[in-house]
């Protein structure tokens, strides 16, 4: 029967012995590797040759090509054994051979299979010559039913069918499990529908027909499960050729089916893998070759392997350029011999390695980089290579040594400063004092220990200082106290205590200082003498004041009735009499509003420290309107309000109403006798949101180009003609900022005023 050679490669591997199939047309279908070896060719030198007319196996091939004709032509007739021949590897001793054939079953053999055994050289003797045809036709048959059982037991699904039907002529039992049951010799394959695929059966018609072999490599079909189990998907390996018979004609085919599962498994798991292992590896180059790092590969001896594009860009080198070469020549000559030795140290060792060094850039300028590196390890091998990258560290490096130049001024500047400066860790132990800490208490970093500042107290402030600062550390909160600590004389001198907590990248940690503030005490303490002095020396004086001027009250009062009586009853001979008695009526009413005006003075400077409380400004102002009623009709005046934008304030009460008071009775008493008065007074907030009262008039106006702040001094007037002691913009200068804010004004003489007032700052 004609094979293919990989349909036949699994049996001759099993078989020690040179073997050969040849078809029928004398052509080599398959060769054991025993005899491709002894031959010294490829099996694909012999398959498809003729051995009548290439012959690469000698006496032995001859006598095969010879004999296998001769054994097709006699059948079924059996042909006596042949004699032994000589055979051996070009410039070896040569062996006899027994060659053997057998053609193969059916009636119409379609292939011979051609053998041979090792075997003595023999002499024929004579007479003996009728025998051997009974003893080839009897080795014939044992060795056909030898290869039929082989066929039964081999690990393959094989299969004879004859005919356009496809009759069974041949089948082993893995085709029959493979086929769904027992298929019985002459039925129809196409009579037993779903036994094998349509497009696997339409192929096997199609062989039929053309006569020309083909082989499906992994073809998927269901696999017969063991011991009764379900039939699971499966590949096969299936080869079908064409049976011939003496005549060249087909008659029939051979199936041979081969099962390569795992195999097909094993294969399109691998393929996953290679194209996950293709896509991690495209990944890993974009990110390597994307990063802002110089990636590489190197191998034991030093050369390199692979380097990013990175080291390109940055060294200017061109790709061409070799690396083992360029790359030292461009290092720093001052790093060189040092980045030499510990790479291929730690190459000699089988270790990674990380150092810093200079490479050149492309505008000549000299950078710092971080080179690091780890081995590649496939225990117990030594490593064969190194990955690394090298990245730029030349600014950080600038910083590190800018950040130690910059501790160590700190650090001298902490010793040149006349006080107790500290660091201590986020826990509150000290781990730092300066010079002067030292200096100051006598005692060196050691002896102070990690708590010395709080042991340097006063004795009856240890306790309560220690607490304080033990609660700092537990919530962050800034540390800050008043204590008395010891010098180094033994004397105790008034300091502030302070610390601030500071976090950043190692974490937190408290920075302190512990100020001498002796001096600043005792003056203090000598200051507050003398202000608690000026303070009672002017309530002194403002109830001097006070009480002059309402003692004062009355004799004016007695003078102002004495001066009615005589004007009354006694009569003057004076062309001037009248004069006179204004003259002194004024005066009279002078003196009269400045012992008021006095006296409200000290009460409103006893009233700057009245409790602030949430006022509504429309309120207050219609009470000061209504109180001013008389004014406001007498001079037929308007008066717009509007608080919108601001409608609170949170002041004092009386505070609130003395400044309104003052400026709207001013604007009433100072306005254009030409025209009716016309008063604004509105409120609104500042660009910073602080509330701010504006109160405008168009009165007489004032003259500011001189000097503003005059305005605001007591007992400044700038319209003498008319009635007034100059106490009222002093007093709203005074409380305005009294309360942290200040005035504002802008005027036009003869258009009007603006007083602008800003409560807070």
């Amino acid at each position: 029967m004609p094979l293919a050679p990989a349909d036949f490669a699994f049996l001759f591997s099993s078989q020690p012995l040179p073997a050969l199939v040849l078809g029928n047309d004398g052509r080599v279908l398959a060769a054991s590797e025993v005899l491709l070896a002894i031959a010294g060719v490829e099996a694909a030198e012999v398959e498809g040759i003729s051995l009548s007319e290439t012959n690469p196996f000698a006496a032995l091939g001859k006598a095969w090509c010879e004999g296998a004709e001769a054994a097709l032509a006699a059948f079924p007739r059996e042909l006596p054994p042949l004699p032994p021949v000589p055979y051996g590897p070009a410039g070896d001793e040569p062996q006899w051979w027994q060659p053997q054939l057998r053609p193969g079953p059916g009636p119409r053999p379609g292939y011979v299979l051609c053998t041979a055994q090792k075997t003595e050289k023999t002499t024929r003797r004579p007479g003996r010559e009728g025998s051997p045809a009974r003893q080839l036709t009897e080795q014939l048959r044992v060795q056909d039913l030898e290869f039929q059982e082989i066929l039964r037991h081999v690990p393959a699904s094989i299969a004879t069918l004859l005919g356009p039907e496809l009759r069974f002529e041949f089948v082993n039992a893995p085709m029959q499990a493979l086929l769904g049951g027992e298929a019985p010799v002459g039925e129809a394959l196409t009579a037993r529908p779903g036994a094998v695929p349509a497009d696997l059966l339409e192929v096997m018609q199609q062989v039929y027909g053309s006569g020309r072999g083909f082989v499906a490599k992994a073809y998927g079909m269901p696999r017969p499960g063991a011991d009764g189990e379900a039939a699971s998907p499966g590949f096969f390996d299936i080869s079908l050729q064409p049976l011939r018979d003496e005549h060249s004609q087909v008659r029939g085919l051979l199936v041979f089916a081969v099962d390569v599962t795992v195999q097909e498994q094993a294969r399109q798991r691998a393929n996953e893998l290679a194209i996950e292992t293709r896509r991690l590896d495209a990944r890993l180059r974009v990110l390597t070759e994307t990063a802002p790092q110089i990636t590489f590969t190197i191998d034991a001896a030093g050369r390199f392997e692979y380097v990013s594009p990175q080291w390109y860009y940055f060294t200017g080198q061109p790709p061409t350029a070799d690396l083992g070469t360029m790359w030292p020549l461009l290092i720093h000559p001052d790093d060189r011999l040092r980045v030499q030795y510990q790479s291929e140290a730690a190459r000699a060792a089988g270790i990674g390695w990380s150092y810093e060094y200079r490479l050149r850039r492309h505008d000549g300028q000299y950078r710092w980089l971080l080179s690091r590196a780890l081995p590649e390890l496939h225990a117990p091998d030594q490593p064969v290579f190194w990955h690394g990258a090298v990245t730029e560290v030349h600014d950080q490096r600038e910083l590190a040594d800018a950040l130690r130049r910059g501790e160590a001024e700190l650090r001298f500047l902490a010793d040149s400063i006349p006080q107790l400066i500290w660091t201590a860790t986020a826990e509150g132990f000290i781990d730092y004092y300066n010079q002067h800490t030292a200096e100051y208490t006598g005692l060196s970093a050691e002896e102070l220990g990690p708590t010395g500042w709080v042991a340097l107290l006063d004795s009856s402030e240890q306790a309560a200082a220690a607490r304080r600062w033990v609660q700092c550390v537990a919530t962050g909160e800034p540390y800050e106290g008043l204590y008395r600590m010891r010098r180094h004389d033994g004397q105790y001198r008034w300091h502030i205590i302070r610390a601030r907590q500071l976090t950043d990248t190692r974490g937190p940690r408290w920075f302190g200082a512990c100020t001498d503030v002796e001096d600043q005490h005792r003056l203090r303490e000598v200051l507050q003498t003398q202000y608690d002095e000026l303070a009672r020396t002017n309530r002194d004086l403002d109830t001097f004041v006070y009480a002059a001027s309402h003692d004062l009250t009355q004799p004016l009062n007695n003078l102002r009735g004495l001066f009615d009586e005589l004007r009354r009853s006694a009569t003057f001979n004076d062309a001037d009499q009248e004069v006179m008695l204004g003259m002194v009526d004024d005066a009279l009413g002078q003196l009269d509003v400045t012992l008021r005006d006095l006296a409200d003075t000290v009460q409103q400077q006893r009233q700057l420290s009245a409790p602030a409380e949430a006022i509504d400004l429309g309120s207050v102002a219609d009470e000061v309107l209504l109180g001013l009623r008389a004014q406001v009709e007498e001079a037929g005046a308007t008066v717009d309000l509007d608080f919108t934008a601001a409608p609170s304030l949170l002041y004092g009460r009386a505070n609130l109403r003395s400044v309104l008071h003052n400026l709207l009775s001013n604007a009433l008493k100072f306005a254009h006798p030409e025209r009716p008065p016309h008063l604004v007074v509105a409120s609104s907030l500042s660009e910073t949101g602080q509330p701010q009262l504006r109160v405008q008039d168009n009165g007489l106006g004032m003259d500011l180009r001189s000097d503003a702040e005059a305005l605001f001094q007591l007992f400044e007037r700038q319209h003498p003609h008319i009635g007034g002691a100059g106490v009222g913009l002093y007093l709203v200068q005074r409380i305005v900022k009294s309360h942290g804010g200040h005035l504002e004004v802008s005027s036009a003489v003869g258009e009007g005023t603006t007083f602008t007032v800003h409560w807070f700052e």
